[in-house]
């Protein structure tokens, strides 16, 4: 959400801001807002005056009914009697503009940064760079399926049986191995110097509509019958929830945090659930990391962000490239984004296993998080970014550590999280 000055000074601003996001039917947003917002301020001038008149009248009303001009009393009376019928229909209705103002600021999209190339949708995301040289080895790579079945690692009918399609069960080896990959993520993140933690996997809408779109959390998220609660989608929504309506201690700034959940998706849409693979599911795990700072250093701790997701890959033996997300394929709240890709040598192409996004002060600005220093109070600014996420970064690391004969060699730095294992074999 971003700041109802910026509509009140720049308005055309906000307008550009729209148009690059290829999003021409909310503009006529923009004058609605400054006209509600104008009315909530005459609204407010209108009734300060009421009072600052109700409170004079009431010094009249003292001083004549001690002087018995009891007459001339009950007169100021009638008029301080309509003023307060007045001033509560005043207080009314500026709660019900204010709702509806609220509304349209909840929908009008974030202030990119300067950086962000324009384009349409995610088709023109621009790439910015490699890391790890792609290789396409001279044998097949299976299919992601083809290899968890071969090690008797995937169960998906039965999952189909227990919870329906977009389901799955990780068996023996492969359980392992993404488990391995979620532990040495959440250890990597803590030699950075994140703080680690386990959120709660359900969260109010409140928190919901503070981190996320009306769009995104109806695509996204599953609801809980009769309950004020949804299951988490991706652990940063109750990770940013946590400080909601809180003063942060200027020099308790930045906080940095990595979390581990389950995620819960229901991928709808033109994507669809795969038949037989894992990589569009309805559940998953993943480690984040999130980072709340003052505003002049959340491009640096972007930058940082992106970057941890490329070492963690790159040493896992996974090459990966950074994408930048254009206009059109960033999500409402976010100032900047990118996605990081692993090679598939398989697909002989690169597939998202991270999205990095700063969101400027639109979360915290909903949530009301802020921090206090020498120049006051103001809005902290909010990061994530996907450490790793399992099933999808698990097709990475077995695609690009298959070998001819059917095994996976086991990265270094997964090896003690695997009992030692170097390498793994086939059962079938």
């Amino acid at each position: 959400m971003i700041d109802i000055n910026l509509l009140r000074t720049n308005p055309e601003l906000v307008k550009e801001n729209i148009k690059k996001k290829f999003q021409d039917q909310k503009l006529p947003l923009v004058d609605e807002a400054i006209k509600l917002d104008s009315k909530i301020r005459a609204l407010k001038k209108e009734g300060d005056e009421l009072r600052s008149s109700r409170n004079s009248l009431s010094t009249q009303i003292g001083a004549l009914m001690r002087e018995k001009k009891l007459d001339e009393a009950n007169k100021i009376k009638e008029i301080v009697s309509k003023n307060n019928t007045r001033i509560s229909e005043i207080e009314k209705e500026q709660v019900e503009v204010a709702a509806e103002l609220r509304k349209i600021m909840l929908i009008i999209p974030n202030i990119l940064d300067s950086s962000v190339p324009v384009g349409k949708d995610d088709s023109e995301n621009v790439e910015v760079e490699r890391f790890g040289e792609p290789k396409i080895p001279n044998y097949e790579i299976p299919y992601n399926a083809d290899i968890l079945e071969s090690f008797a690692g995937l169960d998906k009918e039965s999952a189909g049986r227990t919870s329906g399609a977009g389901f799955y069960y990780l068996i023996g080896d492969m359980a392992r191995l993404h488990e391995a990959m979620i532990a040495y993520a959440r250890d990597f993140m803590i030699e950075k110097g994140f703080t680690y933690c386990i959120p709660p996997f359900m969260i109010r809408s409140d928190v919901v509509n503070g981190v996320m779109s009306f769009a995104e959390m109806d695509a996204m998220m599953y609801k809980i019958e009769n309950e004020d609660l949804y299951l988490s989608g991706t652990s940063e929504h109750s990770m940013i929830g946590r400080v909601k309506v809180q003063i942060v201690k200027e020099k308790d700034l930045p906080i940095t945090m990595t979390s581990y959940s389950p995620c819960f998706r229901k991928e709808i849409g033109s994507h669809g659930i795969e038949e037989r693979g894992v990589y569009r599911v309805h559940q998953f795990e993943k480690e984040e990391m999130i980072v709340l700072c003052k505003p002049e250093e959340s491009m640096d701790w972007y930058n940082k962000m992106w970057r941890y997701s490329v070492d963690l890959f790159n040493s896992m033996n996974i090459p990966v490239r950074q994408l930048e997300c254009c206009s059109g394929d960033l999500a409402d709240l976010k100032v900047k984004s990118c996605d990081i890709e692993a090679w598939s040598p398989r697909q002989k192409k690169y597939f998202e296993v991270c999205s990095c996004s700063n969101l400027g002060d639109a979360q915290a600005r909903r949530l009301n998080i802020r921090t206090k220093g020498e120049k006051g109070t103001y809005l902290v600014h909010t990061l994530n970014n996907t450490v790793v996420a399992s099933p999808r970064g698990l097709i990475a690391l077995i695609e690009n550590n298959y070998n001819e004969d059917g095994s996976i060699t086991i990265p270094e730095p997964l090896q003690i999280y695997m009992g030692g294992k170097k390498v793994i074999y086939p059962k079938k």
